[in-house]
Parts: C-alpha cells; sequence; structure tokens
C-alpha cells in the first residue's frame, strides 16, 4: 500500500487484490497529473463544473477516490478496478456505495457534465467507449484525458477529434500527458465499429474455419493470436462429463474448442474483463447447439468457481497489468486453478518459452510436464496430486 498525496487530500491506496510484496503502485505520474490540473495548479482556472463527473477507464480506484466527494460515476471494463476502487473508498473513509460504478456494458449516463479517461492500452476500447459516451457529452463538458506519453500516440488524439471534438495535448510531466478535447455538437453520432467477428484459419482443429465475436478491448481483435493458436492444436483429448474452466477467457476460443470437442463436458468461462465474457459468450453461442450450456462468470480467476469442483482448466494466461511486466497475474492464477482442480485435475497452460512458467508449476502443484512446444511458445501440463 502507498500514499498518494494531492491537493484533493491524502490517500492510502492499493491494487486488487491486494498483496503487501506486490512492488507496483495503485496510481501513476498521469493520474497525478490529472488531478492537479482540475485544482489548477499549473496555474489555470480550477475545473469544477456542476453536474454529473464520470471517470472512465481508472485503473485501480485512485482517481474515483481522490474525487469521491464530487460522487463521481466510474465507468470500467476491469472487475479488478471496481473492487479495487471500492476498497480504496472504505479505506479512506468514503461509502463505496456512494459511487456509481459501472461496466463498459452498462448505459452510461445520460448526461456528462465532466468526462475524464485514462487512456487504456486497448485503442480499439478507447473507440468504443468513446462511441458509447459521446450522446452524453454537450457543448459544455469538460473532456480531460490522461495517460503516460508511450500511452498516448497521434491515432489517440485522432480518436477524440473524430468522436468528441477539436483535441489537443500538454507538455509533458514525468513522461505523462493530459489530453483536452472540446465536445462539437455539430459531429454526427455514429455507432461503434464494435464488436469484430472474424472466421478462424483452417489448421486449429475443431474450431477450424469457424466465427469468432470480440468485443472492443480484447487481446488480439482482429486476429487470432498465435499463443492461443498454437494452444488449439494440442488441447487434451478427452471425453466424458468434464467441468472444464477456461480460465482468463478472452474471446472464449479455447473453452468454445473444448466443449466442441467434448459435448458432454460443461464449460466455465471466465475474465476480469466484462468485454471479454461477453466475447466469449458470443463465441460459444454462435459455435455450438440450442441446448449447449455454459457459465459465464465476470471476476477474479476462479473466485467464483466451488473448490475442487473442476477436472481440467485451460489458461492462456497475460503477463501484463496495463503497461506492466508481471508473472504476478499468472501466479495468482495458478495458485487458483490448482484450488478450483479436483484431486487428478489437470491444469493446461500456454505460454511464451521465456516467462518460465514451469518453475512456478512446480513450486505450486509440485510437477509440470511440456506437452508441445516450438521456438516461441510451450504447453505445459500441471496435476493437482
Amino acid at each position: 500500500m502507498n500514499r498518494l498525496t494531492t491537493s484533493q487530500g491524502e490517500f492510502d491506496l492499493a491494487r486488487y487484490p491486494e498483496n503487501p510484496r506486490d512492488p507496483l503502485r495503485a496510481w501513476d505520474a498521469a493520474d497525478e497529473y490529472l488531478l492537479r490540473r482540475l485544482e489548477g495548479e499549473d496555474g489555470s482556472e480550477p475545473v469544477r463544473p456542476s453536474g454529473t463527473v464520470a471517470v472512465v477507464g481508472d485503473r485501480w480506484g485512485a482517481l474515483t477516490t481522490a474525487l469521491a466527494a464530487r460522487r463521481p460515476v466510474q465507468i470500467t471494463d476491469s472487475y479488478l478496478a471496481r473492487q479495487a476502487t471500492r476498497a480504496n473508498l472504505a479505506r479512506n473513509g468514503a461509502d463505496p456505495d456512494s459511487v456509481q460504478v459501472l461496466s463498459v456494458r452498462d448505459t452510461p449516463p445520460a448526461r456528462i457534465d465532466l468526462l475524464l479517461v485514462r487512456v487504456p492500452k486497448s485503442l480499439a476500447l478507447l473507440e468504443d467507449q468513446l462511441h458509447r459516451l459521446a450522446p452524453a457529452v454537450h457543448a459544455g463538458t469538460v473532456v480531460i484525458g490522461t495517460g503516460m506519453v508511450k500511452e498516448i500516440h497521434t491515432s489517440t488524439l485522432k480518436l477524440f477529434e473524430r468522436i468528441i471534438g477539436p483535441t489537443r495535448t500538454s507538455l509533458a510531466v514525468k513522461k505523462a500527458r493530459l489530453i483536452f478535447s472540446t465536445p462539437d455538437p455539430a459531429l454526427p453520432r455514429t455507432p461503434s465499429p464494435w464488436p469484430y467477428r472474424y472466421e478462424l484459419p483452417g489448421d486449429v482443429g475443431v474450431l477450424s474455419g469457424r466465427t469468432v465475436t470480440n468485443h472492443a478491448g480484447i487481446f488480439c481483435a482482429e486476429r487470432l493470436d498465435i499463443g492461443t493458436r498454437f494452444f488449439l492444436k494440442h488441447l487434451p483429448e478427452r471425453t466424458g462429463p468434464d467441468r472444464v474452466v477456461d480460465l482468463g477467457c478472452g474471446n472464449g476460443v479455447v473453452g468454445t474448442a473444448a466443449a466442441l470437442a467434448n459435448p458432454d463436458a460443461s464449460v466455465v468461462f471466465t475474465d476480469e474483463s466484462y468485454q471479454a465474457v461477453a466475447s466469449a459468450e458470443a463465441t460459444f453461442r454462435d459455435n455450438t447447439g440450442p441446448d449447449a450450456e455454459a457459465e459465464f462468470l465476470v471476476g477474479d480467476g476462479t473466485a467464483g468457481v466451488p473448490p475442487a469442483s473442476v477436472d481440467l482448466v485451460l489458461s492462456n494466461p497475460p503477463f501484463h497489468s496495463h503497461q506492466a511486466v508481471t508473472d504476478a497475474t499468472a501466479r495468482n492464477m495458478f495458485y487458483g486453478a490448482r484450488a478450483a482442480l479436483r484431486q487428478g485435475g489437470e491444469l493446461w497452460v500456454v505460454g511464451n518459452r521465456h516467462l518460465g512458467y514451469h518453475t512456478q508449476l512446480r513450486r505450486i502443484f509440485g510437477n509440470c510436464v511440456t506437452v508441445a512446444g516450438d521456438p516461441k511458445f510451450v504447453v505445459l501440463r500441471a496435476v493437482k496430486r
């Protein structure tokens, strides 16, 4: 846990799930820059319009917690961000229920007077968010984005310009920038181009030639990522009434492949991204019969799965948390998978060879074997004994 000191006050903040050994803070220079700008610490007028304040993409609730007195509406694609926000509000004496927290799939407020946007890693997610929010923006709305310099590109600014209105950036401070966009009511309000659907290649087993649905923000939203493509070629061949978890399901192609290969299996799709779980459900429904059953859970790994209830867990874990490279997410997923598995149940993982997941799996499960590999990827299997 660390303390953020701003003109709004001092706030003890932590990521979620909280881990005292995690060296990463719950905010960065981009959050600090935006908060200073709102208070006029750069010599400009403080930004205090009356009306609805919307905070979009707040990664761990730092912005929402600092602005809790304004009773903002938070809009996020991340279950973990929602939980972090509630925990940080409570930790700093604010009522978590005083802040309305929406997912990006919920209907946004009908009118927004101050729109604060933490620029996401995914340009597609930003595009989708701006399209969804544009009808709520009016000529008097103050729109400010924030992000680290490496996150803000010409394409980022063009999106604000095309969907919101004339856009400019600030000078860089501590490698962070602000984006100022002036709403243009004359701009046409067009629908979001997302979700995107594409046909899978012909060499991925039971899913060959089938259609995948990707909502904005999903990893490799416009094509099948090469790690998952390798995984699909080496999935376990099982029959019978297995209970299978597609852990960190993304667009759901892995769990859908497991369901098609073994119609007697029941599959649970879980991810911390609302967009991912919506994508997985669409992919599954489009590629299985009307009687096919599956569960779709937005949450923290296997937290929504009863302990010792699963026969097989399949996972292609992320190794980034926003822009930071970390194995913490994968490690938490491995521990969660072990808890969810029955005795004799198996975890199958695909990962970049250099990540060394085999070391972690041996530590957590006491065993690990390599099922398949190429110069870039390995598929690993660990058994709960």
